[in-house]
């Protein structure tokens, strides 16, 4: 069976995904250490506790996510939910990767360039923000459509249903998205002159910003809009290295 040694996995994510240049809010790369020949990886949004378990029943070698561990501003120490999730880890040998704001942006396995993919948007570019990153997309749909069918695509293709909050009542054609809990670029989109603003989830204050600003928002789901990056990224690694990679999709309907 092919594998791939750890250290080899790690300075290829690393490089890939420029990682070391992105300022982030958990550190990017290998955050538990497992096994050093890599013939089997399991990807998903989060390193939950019952991706874990099915990491361990597909007998993997180590564990790709977007969402790891060892968040600013979160608990230190590592009692309750956080010790059973790297207890796992440790008596199975697995290594655990995270990729957090990397994955995001990445022009090619990036979640937002990838959700652009599955939906069909014609990507444009990134809106300008005050920080450097290009977090928010700016696109196209190939033909105006109602809010209504506008949602009813994303429900579609994500499998969940949307909230939606119309903010103007014109169809829907210029867009820009932000996968995951970006719901405060809403006004850097609606600045930007574009229909509809889609991102993970909705705060209190999303919804007057929408309706003052005559922009509509969809919250799409923050683990639905952020599976297609790691799965992209997978099935790469898969291919580059000649090893077994499998995407678990833990239900989330958050």
């Amino acid at each position: 069976m092919a594998f791939v040694d750890q250290t080899s996995l790690s300075n290829y994510l690393d490089t890939l995904l420029d990682s070391k240049n992105i300022s982030d809010y958990a550190p990017n790369g290998l955050q538990v250490e497992g096994k050093k020949k890599i013939a089997r990886i399991v990807t998903g949004v989060t390193a939950s506790l019952a991706l874990i378990e099915k990491a361990i029943a597909l007998k993997a070698d180590a564990i790709l996510v977007h969402h790891g561990y060892f968040w600013k501003n979160e608990v230190e120490t590592i009692c309750d939910y956080k010790a059973k999730r790297i207890k796992k880890l440790l008596k199975e040998n697995i290594n655990l990767y995270g990729y957090h704001l990397p994955l995001d942006i990445h022009p090619e396995f990036g979640n937002n360039v990838q959700l652009a993919k599955h939906m069909h948007w014609n990507i444009k570019g990134p809106i300008p923000l005050k920080h450097a990153l290009p977090l928010v997309l700016e696109g196209q749909l190939e033909k105006p459509l109602s809010l209504d069918d506008f949602g009813a695509g994303i429900a579609k293709t994500l499998d969940r249903e949307p909230m939606i909050i119309p903010g103007q009542d014109k169809n829907i054609q210029n867009i820009a998205w932000c996968t995951g809990g970006a719901q405060s670029f809403i006004y850097d989109a609606a600045k930007a002159g574009v229909d509809a603003y889609i991102s993970g989830e909705i705060s209190e204050s999303t919804v007057h910003i929408a309706r003052e600003m005559g922009i509509a928002y969809i919250a799409a789901g923050h683990h639905a809009t952020e599976r297609y990056g790691v799965m992209a990224l997978g099935t790469h690694l898969a291919q580059h290295f000649n090893i077994k990679v499998q995407f678990v999709d833990i239900d989330n309907p958050a």
